[in-house]
């Protein structure tokens, strides 16, 4: 330590020495290197200190004096390339400008992607010189005015103007703009929900002359609806499921859909989903109701399940009560089609049943934007045609309506007595079926059923319409109901035509028993057995029943053996074949137990015996059992008759021969 404190002493002795020897140096920067007068008043202030230019060195001054002459000169040299960097930009864009003014707009300008105002007067100029339809600027001018015309007239379509905005949208190209329409028309009905039932009456007479429109414009509303259930967009599951609602009244799509559609909002049981389906049955309820009373049944089932969970809110829960309330008043306030709008006859109605809630589907998105058609003119020809057969017959209806109107106020100005009236629409008859089945519906028992029908006022003929409202009622039950079977038994016992008329049922019955489903064909064959077991309907009509593999179907066997299982039952096994074996109805059994062919015999034993019914083919048996004797003991008389006939002819050319013989010995006695 003693070393080091030594050596640190030396080295502070030196450098104090060096710096007085080098102060009494002379140099002749000592003089430019005086302090300054005043003192300095910290160490940064002494640093940051510059001597006067002039007090500087001359080297230093030079350099100085250089470095702002260089400084000066870069400047300049900047501002110069500045200078011409401006005046070449302004040049460039002056080119830009005459190209541009210069340039020709065409067709495939006048996009929204292009950016360019075109006044009108030019766009009409454009559409002279543009001739040629094969080119792609004449089909965009033409794209661009279809799209304005689908657009304007749905827009301003209203109850009061539909029926004059049909014909102008008719005269537009649906089938090239068939996106256009169904995208239009499903953004302004989501704009305006209020005029959905104008915009469902639109597409209804439009799916009336070309269905593919109506069917496309139902799967984008099915697609809309799923995607915005999944996002849980509640603005547009509400338009959606309105428009569907007033498509519905129109019969453009069937009611499967809308059940399916119920099914799914109440399933998942959210505020949003219940009050969504609360509108949906408002808007279509009174229609559904009458489509399909069973699953409409069924959907306010579900309803009062979720509103006796208790699980959503109490505005929900209102909802629910004030849809119930509104369904036993009949849905005054929601009118399934306005008069105005009801422009659909039913035999031009087309509905799209097929369509299912789960199906995926193609909503062809890129009709919605232009595409170059290199068959325009062909396909413009073609449209013109149909559009003339469609605009064609509406003036030709309207000129007939006019014709008719005129002969009838002549007719009326002429003959001054009135003149009959023949309702060829059946609403009569509709509105009958419609009593008996409300009839049928409201009766706690048979009897008081067949107290109020007897009370209805049938004209002659109108019987058979009670008889088939009672068969479909009662194919429509889930399980057989015996109330059709007392009501039918007493009508049948009561009045003999409607034994008739029963008779004739079931004759076409089992004549279309093939297109029933198969608890139909249940709820058929035990209504008809019900009737042939307490006779109250002829056995005669059996004969009509033939059992043979070639005249019956899986149907008809079904049929047949539902209805001898059901009269066995009832009957017992015992009293049936005795009834089947009687002699007064044994002949109208022989198509069902048939003995003209072993084969059709073979047949029918299998049948009986395979439903468990094997006693009633005893006799079939023992006939099957004898045929083969049978066939023999007919063949030997035809032997017989045939060996006979040989020997009388033998005989015939014996007895000929000997007349001959005589005859020819006469002649020679004689000569």
């Amino acid at each position: 330590s003693r070393s080091r404190s030594r050596s640190r002493s030396r080295s502070k002795n030196r450098n104090r020495t060096h710096s007085r020897s080098r102060s009494h140096t002379p140099d002749y920067r000592s003089k430019y290197n005086r302090r300054p007068s005043h003192k300095y008043h910290s160490i940064n202030d002494r640093m940051n200190y510059q001597l006067p230019f002039e007090l500087q060195p001359p080297h230093i001054q030079k350099q100085k004096e250089l470095n702002r002459a260089n400084q000066a000169q870069f400047i300049e040299q900047q501002k110069q390339q500045l200078l011409a960097l401006k005046e070449q930009h302004y040049k460039q864009r002056a080119e830009k400008i005459k190209k541009l003014e210069q340039k020709e707009v065409k067709a495939t300008d006048l996009g929204r992607a292009s950016g360019l105002y075109i006044p009108p007067f030019r766009i009409a100029q454009m559409k002279n010189q543009a001739q040629d339809k094969s080119t792609i600027e004449y089909q965009r001018i033409a794209w661009d005015a279809l799209k304005k015309s689908i657009n304007g007239l749905i827009n301003k379509v209203n109850v009061a103007n539909i029926k004059n905005i049909i014909p102008e949208l008719f005269s537009e190209n649906l089938i090239r703009g068939r996106g256009l329409f169904a995208r239009s028309i499903m953004k302004a009905q989501a704009a305006a929900g209020n005029y959905s039932h104008v915009y469902a009456a639109l597409v209804a007479v439009v799916n009336t002359k070309f269905p593919e429109l109506g069917e496309l414009i139902t799967k984008r509303l099915i697609v809309q609806f799923r995607k915005a259930a999944t996002r849980n967009i509640k603005n547009i599951c509400l338009a959606t499921t309105k428009f569907l609602a007033h498509l519905v009244n129109q019969q453009v799509c069937g009611e499967i859909i809308a059940l399916q559609l119920l099914t799914f909002l109440l399933e998942r049981s959210t505020n949003d989903s219940i009050e969504v389906a609360v509108m949906f049955v408002k808007e279509c309820g009174r229609v559904l109701s009458e489509l399909s009373p069973q699953g409409f049944n069924g959907v306010f089932e579900q309803f009062r399940a979720v509103l006796h969970e208790g699980d959503i809110d109490k505005r929900v829960q209102y909802m629910i009560e004030g849809l119930f309330a509104d369904r036993k008043k009949g849905f005054p306030d929601y009118p399934g089609v306005v008069g105005e709008l009801d422009l659909v006859d039913a035999e031009d109605q087309i509905t799209h049943d097929q369509l299912s809630l789960d199906d995926e589907f193609d909503i062809e998105e890129k009709t919605n934007f232009f595409y170059f058609d290199p068959d325009f003119e062909e396909n413009e020809k073609k449209y013109e045609a149909i559009k003339q057969e469609i605009l064609g017959d509406s003036e030709e209806e309207e000129d007939d309506e006019e014709q008719e109107t005129d002969n009838e106020s002549e007719t009326e100005s002429n003959s001054p007595d009135t003149l009959a009236i023949n309702d060829v629409t059946e609403t009569d008859l509709i509105n009958l079926r419609r009593v008996i089945y409300l009839t049928i519906m409201s009766s706690l028992d048979f009897e008081e059923c067949g107290h109020k029908l007897l009370k209805v006022q049938l004209k002659p003929g109108q019987e058979i319409e009670v008889c088939q409202m009672l068969i479909e009622c009662c194919s429509q039950e889930r399980t057989y109901v015996r109330f059709y079977g007392l009501l039918a038994e007493r009508f049948c016992i009561l009045f003999p035509i409607y034994q008739q008329h029963f008779s004739e049922c079931f004759v076409k019955q089992y004549a279309i028993i093939h297109r029933l489903e198969t608890n139909k064909l249940r709820n058929v064959a035990c209504f008809f057995a019900h009737l042939f077991g307490t006779n109250a309907l002829s056995w005669a009509v059996f004969e009509f029943i033939h059992l043979n593999e070639e005249e019956t179907t899986a149907s008809s066997r079904i049929f047949i053996k539902i209805l001898f299982q059901d009269l066995a039952e009832s009957l017992g096994l015992k009293k049936l074949n005795e009834k089947l074996k009687d002699d007064t109805t044994k002949l109208h059994f022989q198509g069902l137990f048939p003995t003209d062919n072993p084969r059709n015999t073979r047949f029918s034993i299998n049948f009986f015996t395979s439903i468990g019914l094997g006693g009633l083919t005893e006799e079939l048996r023992e006939h099957l059992k004898n045929a083969p004797t049978l066939i023999m003991q007919q063949q030997l008389p035809d032997s017989d008759s045939d060996s006979d006939s040989d020997s009388d002819s033998d005989s015939d050319s014996d007895d000929s021969s000997d007349s001959d013989s005589s005859n020819s010995s006469d002649s020679d006695s004689s000569d």
